[in-house]
């Protein structure tokens, strides 16, 4: 009975995926656009027409999680290379140095450093003893623990924090970039 229960879901992800993938361009929800982008900002394209919210060409190949250090951005990519989402985030004062890790360990809820409950943290690496991960705010709130606090939370939505916790189980690659 559990196999056919897992083939079933296994056929309903499929052809959802499908179903997305083939969905005409004017169905598919528009980006979030970043308030640190050109465009949102009121000023033009950067030349060459690069789009601020393309996934970081440093950032390597197939399924993983990208966090961009300076956009304050993340994007989750499939096995394909194709951004299936992108948002903003807000770091705390310590953050993973760029390279790739893989997600290490996962809560569900826990109480941040800050003292508000949290969820759907996603750990990937530690710098100078403290655990960096993602995670989102039960209040909605999207403020990190602070810039004075010794933390390494990178907070979010909580529809973001959701999409990253269904996305980012462990062993998923994440790729830190400037």
């Amino acid at each position: 009975m559990a196999a056919l229960t897992a083939a079933a879901v296994v056929a309903v992800g499929f052809l959802a995926y499908q179903a997305s993938a083939n969905a005409p361009a004017t169905l598919a929800p528009k980006p979030e656009a970043s308030s640190s982008s050109p465009a949102a900002a009121g000023h033009p394209e950067p030349k060459g027409g690069k789009d601020p919210l393309t996934v970081p060409a440093s950032s390597g190949a197939g399924m993983r999680v990208v966090y961009a250090l300076g956009g304050r951005r993340v994007w989750l990519v499939d096995a394909r290379n194709r951004p299936t989402r992108t948002f903003r985030v807000t770091p705390s004062a310590v953050s993973a140095l760029p390279g790739t890790y893989e997600v290490t360990s996962r809560s569900g809820t826990v109480t941040g450093s800050d003292g508000v409950p949290i969820e759907h943290v996603v750990r990937f690496a530690t710098t100078d003893d403290v655990s960096i991960g993602f995670s989102a705010a039960q209040d909605g709130s999207t403020e990190s623990p602070g810039r004075t606090l010794k933390a390494g939370g990178v907070r979010m939505s909580r529809a973001d924090g959701n999409a990253v916790w269904t996305f980012a189980t462990v062993g998923t690659k994440v790729v830190v970039v400037r």
